[in-house]
């Protein structure tokens, strides 16, 4: 009768362990799906880290281009001594765009500060992660120790009966170590909660930072407009400063023409006058001898 209820214990104790091993299995295929969830996110978040050096490099040629366009502006001013006033109208606006510029530039290194204490932060989520599958690993060994010592134990009960308290007393200990596993497993639950909740405010984090990317290249844009009007009305000056030096050629050409003219007028009226005193002459001298 006694080895009948030891036997019937030892069923209770084995369905017991198949209940156990059938949630474990579960638990399992839960922290794989997290596990995807979570590579899926770090993925988006190499992608805008890709994002976010691409329009460092943008900015970078951009500043480059608006230095071109400080060196050009300089060379004009040396060529437009007429057109000052309003040139260095335009230079204090190019210098408050440049500005702007350094402010988002300086902006954006601080962007890719917090990416990187992001990335940190991922790569310390993963090795926990990797921990936590290592425990379950050895928890998952245990209980199959456990099951084959189970099974050794009903094979041979006829000849271990002597041994039946001790082991009692290993199911005991087991048992203790069964309900200190689940606290454990209960706490790495508790910590897998507040990392996902700690990978949503990244997230959101994530989000408006893409925003506050998103106003920068609007603010980039209206430079690039206000640089295309600033040309414009460079153009015009030049264009300007063209018209006045070809209305200059054109009067030099005509102060030329009307010089040209008046020295001929004068050659003109000098010979005129030798003309009329050669005929003054010839009227005297005909009156002196009509006389």
């Amino acid at each position: 009768s006694t080895i009948q209820k030891q036997r019937q214990e030892l069923q209770l104790l084995i369905a017991e362990l198949k209940d156990r091993d059938k949630e474990l299995n579960d638990m399992v295929a839960v922290h794989q799906r997290e596990l995807l969830a979570w590579e899926d996110d770090r993925q988006k978040r190499l992608t805008l880290a890709e994002r976010c050096n691409l329009l460092s490099n943008e900015l970078n040629k951009r500043n480059e281009i608006i230095k071109s366009l400080t060196k050009r502006l300089k060379f004009l001013e040396s060529q437009q001594n007429d057109s000052r006033a309003t040139f260095e109208y335009t230079q204090q606006k190019f210098k408050e765009l440049s500005q702007k510029v350094t402010g988002a530039t300086v902006h954006c290194q601080a962007l890719e500060e917090k990416n990187r204490s992001l990335h940190c932060s991922v790569l310390e989520l993963s090795a926990k992660t990797g921990q936590l599958q290592a425990r379950e690993q050895e928890l998952l060994t245990m209980l199959k120790l456990k099951d084959e010592v189970i099974l050794e134990t009903t094979d041979h009960i006829t000849e271990f009966t002597s041994k039946f308290r001790k082991l009692e007393s290993a199911l005991r200990a087991a048992k203790t170590e069964e309900f200190s596993l689940n606290k454990e497993k209960q706490d790495l639950k508790l910590k897998l909660k507040e990392l996902i909740l700690e990978t949503n405010k990244l997230k959101d984090d994530l989000c408006g930072k893409m925003k506050e990317n998103n106003k920068q290249q609007e603010e980039i844009i209206n430079l690039r407009q206000e640089n295309g009007c600033l040309r414009n009305e460079l153009a015009v000056i030049v264009e300007k400063a063209k018209r006045k030096d070809q209305l200059l050629q054109f009067a030099k050409s005509k102060q030329a023409r009307t010089d040209t003219e008046l020295s001929s007028l004068r050659q003109i009226y000098i010979k005129q006058q030798r003309d009329l005193q050669f005929l003054h002459v010839n009227l005297e001298s005909s009156q002196e001898l009509r006389q």
